[in-house]
């Protein structure tokens, strides 16, 4: 999976079709698409790992049990994603394109056409609920410590809260501030809140449009 994302349109710029990333690993120079039986193949083994996630658990997903599930060898499997993480990435490719495309080209709140802060109390809250629909996926696809904060998803997704604080309070540190709002609605916080403290997601969604409002608050473009 590449460190840097391919350009991604903001969402003050006006597209039509916007590119939306690619979160599996990337095809090489020499294969710009895949042949019909590569595709297959991967479908196949996707297919065999979704299964594997809906009856056993994310956990229950290596290497070796989507092989057997697929009945492929497992070197095709690591062929095809390189490794767990990679597959895994896979696995959430299809729901974090159409999130991108909701919040760059979707309609507002969460897409462009509503006013900045709204838009950010959109987007952590379509992300808290995203999250909880696909929290153990997203904590056994989490990256090491090293590759967590420059994947190009959470990159795409800090500089969508940048842009909107930009926006909205054009004078504070947007940078570092964009990087605090992603810690709300990290998945691995959002385990701990929902999961092992039992608090509602209901009461996350208001925490968030809380903070929202106290760090927009200070600007003077904030309705």
């Amino acid at each position: 999976m590449s460190a840097v994302p391919p350009p991604v349109p903001m969402p003050e710029e006006p597209v039509d079709h916007p590119e939306l990333l690619q979160l599996g690993p990337a095809l090489g120079a020499d294969e710009p698409c895949l042949r019909a039986d590569a595709a297959r193949n991967r479908a196949r083994l996707l297919e065999a790992a979704g299964r594997l996630v809906a009856e056993r658990g994310a956990e229950a997903v290596t290497m070796e049990a989507v092989a057997a599930e697929a009945c492929v060898g497992k070197g095709t499997v690591f062929r095809r994603f390189g490794d767990r993480t990679g597959l895994l990435t896979a696995l959430l490719d299809h729901s974090e394109k159409k999130f991108q495309a909701a919040f760059l080209t979707g309609p507002p709140p969460l897409g462009p056409g509503a006013p900045p802060v709204e838009r950010l109390r959109a987007f952590g809250c379509a992300m808290l609920a995203r999250s909880a629909d696909d929290l153990e996926l997203q904590l056994a696809a989490e990256p090491a410590a090293g590759r967590r904060f420059v994947t190009p998803a959470r990159r795409v997704l800090r500089h969508h809260i940048e842009v909107l604080l930009r926006q909205a309070v054009p004078e504070a540190d947007c940078d570092l501030l964009s990087h605090a709002l992603m810690g709300q609605l990290d998945p691995a916080l959002i385990h701990h809140l929902t999961r092992q403290c039992g608090i509602p997601l209901a009461r996350l969604e208001a925490a968030w449009i809380d903070l929202v409002d106290r760090v927009a608050g200070a600007g003077t473009t904030c309705p």
